[in-house]
């Protein structure tokens, strides 16, 4: 499996803004191929912003890599815009190969 991660840094004041778009726009990722879960998660807050996190998991880093050339990729990220102050800069990728997973017992 392969784990991709987007730190983004929202400035204080503009967390609804951001939560709301990620909540109303269309991804497309259940189209993919290898996709597997997605999830947006909401971080510490600093004195200048909030940290979240998109994290998506993939069967491989060759789906996520695929993905990232998809025409599903272009529409679900030309909805993706919000003011420039939103950010305090741009988003930090972070991309993982897991090497040990563990399920859970339920």
């Amino acid at each position: 499996m392969f784990i991709a991660m987007n730190r983004f840094q929202i400035a204080i004041g503009h967390e609804d803004d951001f939560e709301t778009l990620w909540r109303n726009r269309e991804t497309y990722l259940a189209s993919v191929p290898g996709f597997l879960q997605f999830h947006l998660l909401k971080g510490p807050v600093a004195d200048t912003h909030i940290l979240y996190a998109s994290y998506s998991v993939w069967e491989k880093r060759q789906s996520f890599d695929d993905w990232l050339e998809s025409e599903a990729f272009k529409k679900a990220h030309v909805q993706a815009r919000l003011p420039k102050e939103t950010y305090l800069g741009p988003p930090v990728f972070e991309g993982f190969d897991v090497i040990l997973s563990e399920p859970s017992a339920g």
